[in-house]
């Protein structure tokens, strides 16, 4: 079966093209796309700042933040049905090497694969994907396809806050560094809980945008100190919870001006193959407990119940600033990559796929 594809062959080169699909395994599900967001991991590889993206193999096919529908399944498969919408999870252990049996994160599998970023795990940009039952999921089948694109993206953010342990409650101050798609989706989350929300971010548009999605505090750290402005809010004792969403430099290092003392912090911004100076001293003094997030553990079905029960508070098709056609890619990524200032998430549809 031939389909078209895109390919990233190496910074600002991304490129579609037909491929011919292998045959459909035992275990696999062949998934034609509905739709897929642009993730700001993708724009990273992209202009060259992330090594997540693994071009320096092979060409590989991003996109990590899809949804679409089962339209044929292997012999063995047993949970997804044809005419089932799905979604998927990002980094794939194999749950066999000794690191998977020993019970450790995604990311320690000895022989892991990352959809979207590596060669041998094609992600959403594309008419369709293949993918093996074990790691795709069903969503509900009065879901949009757009809406269901969230679930990865919202999956980071709830293991970033609840996964890792930080577990906020209506005692906690939560501040959550970035105000971006990670960013909203840990604001939700936390006011979920009854925290108070405090959003960081130097873009106006995100902080007001912030306010309609859990924010109850929004604060720009280029108008002042930002661990200033955090110590007039909460009496000089600081964020209970931070939530580092942002990968910028300037934000990684401010969480350890912002945290309060035995505050649980949850880093979830990306910023793999760079190191970021930060006064690492006040871990110690501050008895911080901080964790990452490198993929997640069985968690996507927490993740689809979680966002079923508040799908109807917060409007989430509104963050879907911008729509291209899989055919307009490179339009889709010059808006992804240059109008950050406007561009919430930019959602790419596919042919035949037209509920969006």
């Amino acid at each position: 079966m031939k389909c078209k594809q895109a390919f990233m062959h190496g910074p600002f080169d991304l490129r579609i093209e037909e491929v011919e699909l292998p045959e459909l395994g035992p275990d696999q599900v062949l998934i034609q796309l509905g739709a897929c967001g642009i993730c700001g991991s993708d724009v990273e590889c992209f202009e060259g700042k992330s090594a997540e993206g693994r071009y320096d193999i092979a060409p590989y096919t991003p996109g990590h933040e899809w949804c679409g529908k089962a339209v044929a399944v292997g012999s063995n498969v047993t949970s997804v049905k044809i005419g089932n919408k799905v979604v998927g999870d990002c980094v794939l252990p194999c749950f066999q090497c000794a690191n998977c049996k020993d019970g450790k994160m995604p990311s320690a599998c000895l022989n892991w694969r990352e959809v979207g970023f590596h060669p041998n795990s094609p992600g959403g940009f594309g008419e369709y994907m293949i993918l093996e039952e074990a790691y795709t999921h069903v969503i509900p089948d009065d879901w949009r396809y757009d809406f269901g694109a969230w679930v990865e993206t919202f999956n980071v953010s709830y293991w970033g806050v609840w996964g890792n342990g930080c577990d906020p409650d209506a005692s906690d101050v939560c501040a959550i560094v970035g105000g971006g798609p990670i960013g909203l989706g840990a604001c939700m989350i936390c006011k979920e809980s009854g925290a108070t929300v405090i959003c960081i971010d130097p873009l106006e548009q995100r902080r007001q945008n912030a306010l309609q999605y859990g924010a109850d505090i929004v604060l720009d750290p280029t108008a002042s100190p930002i661990e200033e402005q955090i110590a007039e809010i909460t009496n000089g004792r600081m964020a209970d919870v931070v939530i580092e969403c942002s990968g910028n430099d300037i934000g990684i290092a401010s969480i350890f001006d912002i945290a309060g003392h035995s505050a649980r912090i949850g880093v979830v911004g990306h910023s793999i193959g760079r190191k970021v100076p930060v006064e690492i001293g006040k871990v110690i003094w501050k008895t911080l407990h901080i964790a990452g997030s490198g993929g997640t553990y069985h968690w996507f079905p927490r993740t689809i119940r979680f966002l079923h029960k508040i799908k109807d508070k917060y409007d989430f098709k509104a963050l879907n600033t911008h729509y291209f056609k899989f055919e307009d890619l490179d339009a889709a990524m010059d808006m992804a990559c240059n109008h950050k200032d406007i561009a919430r998430k930019v959602m790419l549809t596919f042919p035949g796929m037209d509920e969006v």
